[in-house]
């Protein structure tokens, strides 16, 4: 019995054995895990909630450190500083990573990085121009223009001397809109090294000593792993609108899906471009947006439509034409803060759109110019004051029929009533029976299928 007793009790001192040191794994394994966060595009609301939520979901884990790949134009001034506090305010270590090759941290980005407890940069980057210019890209003069440029400066300088950088160099980003290269970066004491890879990253990283939540850390990242955490898909897709030729596609294609429905009433295209119209201005809404440029391409819809009830013989179109091109290229402006970004459609997009809406406003022109050629048949003595149809001509209900409603016939579309006042869905195939002034009556064309 006694040797039974002996036994359990080896097998369970063993088990307990086994599950300590499957834990202290489990626990190394996490102090050893790198979180990185691939940061990208317009700094805006989404990207400061996805830093935020992400360092403190590599926090509840007990990551080592937080890895923040940067490449940004720069962005809203209200989201940098909630990054800022973010950053500063990590419960663990955060490093910014300018990479890859090409990147750049301009702007908002500036501050970004010096927000960091170790910032690094990928050769070929570059990092600086935070100069507070008003909206149309000039110095904003008298004492706006001093208030905006000195509460810049008090910014990045309190930034840059929690984190013992070069301040002197901060403060000209802002004031002379001084750019730098990684190298020149690192040289003047703007960043704390370069890194071509994750892996020269945490090799950087390891062993520093910083600060994080008033108590001195050493980096231990010798054997650390590198874990990517991107962005959810919602996050995505509203993050993806800031980009300034998403948002210009996203409103062009909005106003196609208005013109279509005011041609042709389906309800669908007019409830997609409306959609379409409505993301757009989310992503201007993170953009330095020109009004002018904005205005321009309102007057271009404008004569579009005009052309659809006017004969103008092509000229509207070709004025629409080119109020299109000339807002599409001025639909954005130098940036009016100093972490706004500094962006402009495309050329090749501008091309590639005009022609589109070149293309789209034919079609929509030759449907409208054969409507306009259709002539109207007298029903003898009767027709009223407007355009009659003759008997038998086939129409399609648009607005159901109880017993009013309109149907499509001839190219256009008629007041309708049913002959027989019985209600008619929509889309129902009808054809004229008579005509009382411009109310058209209508029977089914197939009485006899329809279960009457």
């Amino acid at each position: 019995m006694s040797t039974i007793r002996a036994a359990r009790f080896l097998s369970a001192s063993f088990l307990m054995l086994g599950l300590a040191a499957i834990l202290a794994g489990g626990v190394r394994g996490a102090e050893h895990r790198v979180v990185v966060l691939p940061t990208s595009g317009i700094v805006d609301q989404v990207m400061a909630g996805y830093l935020r939520d992400g360092i403190q979901r590599a926090a509840n884990e007990s990551a080592a450190a937080v890895v923040i790949r940067l490449d940004t134009p720069g962005g809203s001034l209200e989201s940098t500083r909630e990054i800022v506090k973010t950053l500063l305010g990590a419960p663990l270590p955060v490093i910014v990573w300018v990479a890859p090759a090409g990147s750049r941290a301009a702007s908002a980005g500036t501050f970004i990085t010096l927000a960091a407890h170790v910032a690094l940069m990928a050769p070929g980057t570059n990092i600086g121009a935070a100069t507070p210019i008003d909206e149309e890209g000039a110095d904003i003069e008298g004492a706006l223009g001093e208030k905006v440029l000195n509460d810049t400066v008090a910014l990045i300088t309190s930034v840059a001397e929690e984190r013992n950088r070069n301040v002197d160099w901060a403060v000209q980003t802002v004031r002379e809109a001084r750019s730098s290269t990684a190298r020149e970066a690192l040289e003047v004491g703007a960043v704390d090294g370069l890194a071509d890879s994750i892996s020269a990253v945490l090799e950087q990283a390891h062993g520093r000593t910083v600060s994080v939540g008033g108590r001195e850390l050493t980096l231990d990242l010798a054997a650390a792993t590198a874990d990517e955490l991107p962005m959810n898909p919602l996050q995505s897709f509203l993050h993806l609108l800031t980009d300034p030729n998403i948002a210009f596609i996203l409103f062009t294609i909005g106003f196609y899906g208005i013109l279509f429905e005011l041609q042709n009433p389906n309800f669908v295209t007019g409830v997609l471009g409306g959609i379409a119209i409505i993301l757009a201005f989310i992503g201007f809404g993170s953009l330095p947006l020109n009004i002018g440029g904005l205005l321009l391409i309102g007057l271009a819809i404008i004569l579009f439509v005009l052309e659809l009830t006017v004969t103008s013989h092509g000229l509207l179109t070709v004025a629409g034409l080119v109020c299109f091109a000339l807002g599409s290229a001025a639909l954005y402006t130098e940036p009016g803060s100093p972490t706004a970004p500094n962006v402009e459609v495309g050329l090749p997009l501008i091309a590639v759109m005009t022609a589109a809406t070149a293309g789209f406003m034919s079609l929509v022109l030759a449907a409208a110019l054969r409507t306009r050629r259709m002539q109207p048949l007298a029903l003898g003595l009767g027709g009223g004051s407007g355009g009659t149809l003759p008997v038998g001509t086939p129409a399609e209900v648009r607005r159901p029929l109880a017993p009013f409603g309109s149907v499509y016939a001839a190219g256009e579309e008629w007041t309708a009533r049913s002959a027989d006042e019985r209600p008619v869905e929509r889309g129902t195939a009808v054809r004229v029976v008579r005509q009382d002034g411009l109310t058209l009556i209508v029977e089914q064309a197939d009485p006899a299928g329809s279960g009457a």
